[in-house]
């Protein structure tokens, strides 16, 4: 006979199927809006599920009451959210909601300690007390609040630098990798000790510890390197889900969490593999340091362009490749380049886009405002696949990136972003830079490619100036 536990735990299964479903779904811009529709459904049969096994469990109605309302709201919240957050703001958001799950999991290992470790009576209803079950709930209890102390401390740091509420550039305190090293190890002795004497002042250490590690983990790293931030804080959140799995012994939430924790540790390497660094160095905060000498060096007299002799280039181009950056987000200038793109092609000029690894600040952010104006994906290029077409290239059109096209990375050992992979727009016939002004980028480094002979500047808001090439474009 189905019990409603059993049906529960397959209700479980089928929504991890799902889960994997929508992973492999977004993998690809043809499925991703399937893959997003089996996630949706996936939380929906997980959510059902807990409440009809929470009300089997003979859970008091004011329990029943406060999850069906955190439900109701947190949903409220979420659709409220999703309609008006602008693609800009999408990696500030996503930060936040890493901080919800990390502080979920802080609160699960809490109420854990105070329902068995700080209560004998918890000893014997879980029977806990033989073969050493006692000491491996205490060991997921402390492990699960570090991570997740971690995580929450982590996102919102990167919450407050990429919404610019705190500046970008690293923070540099004496001995900064001791200090994460220190914090480790005193993880470790203190998770020994806790597991073999587990007292309450412990727990307040570890909790006041790793969210002192967090915080300076991300406070440490520099704003260019903020998209690997972001992925890594994803794993790091996937992870605690799945240590509060193992503490409520939810077997959703451990396979979700292993999900999400494995992904995005991927993900990570991919990114750091793109930068040419290596996940410790950036976990260290070791890239986007304070300007070096090499930062002050003259670069000379940058050159001005206006709209109308951009449109007179692209009327004789044969070849244009556009590399957007964050500013293109920004000025939400995305419809006016499809639009220019469009145009382009019509005239039979093979215009194309070329697409960085970590352009924008969120993996995948460029590419998603492309597919939102209908950009065709055939023409959208990661760098390893366009960096061979800049030689060949009429005009390049870089609409607000900066640290991802600087030739520093590649011609000046002395730079902060020195062996960093880049796009060689340099390389093109004309090179046109759409920027607000000649401020450096996001990582805080000068880039020697606005003065060079074959670049141009065209200063103020991409949207407007873009529409503005539009207009002067002959038809």
């Amino acid at each position: 006979m189905l019990t409603i536990d059993s049906a529960a735990k397959s209700a479980y299964l089928v929504a991890a199927l799902l889960f994997i479903l929508a992973l492999a779904g977004l993998s690809k811009h043809e499925s991703a809006k399937l893959g997003n529709y089996f996630g949706i459904a996936g939380m929906g049969i997980a959510l059902a599920a807990t409440v009809v096994l929470a009300a089997d469990h003979d859970i008091e109605p004011s329990g029943l009451g406060l999850l069906l309302g955190a439900s109701v709201i947190g949903a409220a919240i979420g659709l409220w959210r999703a309609r008006i957050v602008e693609m800009t703001g999408m990696p500030e958001l996503i930060a936040l909601l890493h901080s919800f799950v990390g502080l979920a999991a802080v609160l699960v290992g809490w109420n854990g300690y105070l329902h068995v470790e700080a209560d004998p009576a918890g000893h014997e209803a879980l029977r806990l007390d033989s073969a050493g079950l006692l000491g491996i709930h205490s060991a997921e209890v402390f492990i699960g609040i570090f991570i997740g102390a971690v995580t929450f401390a982590g996102s919102i740091v990167a919450n407050l630098k990429l919404s610019a509420r705190i500046r970008s550039s690293p923070l540099m305190l004496p001995g900064k990798n001791l200090l994460n090293i220190g914090a480790l190890v005193g993880f470790v002795v203190l998770t020994v000790w806790f597991v073999t004497a587990p007292q309450l002042w412990q727990l307040v250490v570890v909790t006041v510890l790793a969210l002192l590690l967090g915080w300076h983990l991300v406070a440490s790293i520099g704003g260019g390197d903020m998209p690997v931030v972001v992925s890594m804080l994803n794993s790091y959140s996937g992870w605690a889900a799945a240590a509060s799995g193992f503490l409520l012994e939810n077997d959703l939430l451990i396979i979700t969490g292993a999900l999400v924790g494995s992904s995005g540790a991927y993900l990570s390497y991919i990114m750091c593999k793109a930068m040419n660094r290596s996940f410790v160095s950036v976990i260290a905060g070791g890239f986007g340091v304070e300007a070096t000498a090499a930062e002050t060096k003259d670069y000379g007299e940058h050159r001005e362009i206006n709209a109308d002799q951009v449109a007179a280039l692209l009327a004789d181009a044969d070849s244009v490749i556009v590399t957007p950056g964050y500013g293109m987000a920004v000025a939400q200038a995305q419809y006016g380049v499809a639009e220019l793109t469009r145009r382009l092609r019509e005239k039979g000029v093979n215009a194309r886009f070329g697409i960085h690894p970590v352009a924008g600040r969120l993996p995948g952010h460029m590419n998603v405002l492309l597919a939102e104006a209908r950009v065709p994906y055939d023409i959208v290029l990661e760098m390893d696949e366009i960096n061979e077409e800049f030689a060949d290239t009429s005009v390049v059109l870089v609409i607000g990136a900066n640290d991802t096209v600087n030739p520093a990375a590649s011609e000046d050992p002395a730079s902060p972003i020195a062996g960093m992979p880049v796009l060689t727009v340099w390389e093109a016939d004309n090179v046109i830079v759409f920027k607000r002004s000649m401020a450096p980028g996001y990582a805080g480094v000068q880039n020697p490619l606005f003065f060079r002979d074959n670049s141009a500047m065209l200063f103020g808001d991409a949207k407007d100036r873009i529409e503005d090439i539009l207009r002067a474009l002959p038809v």
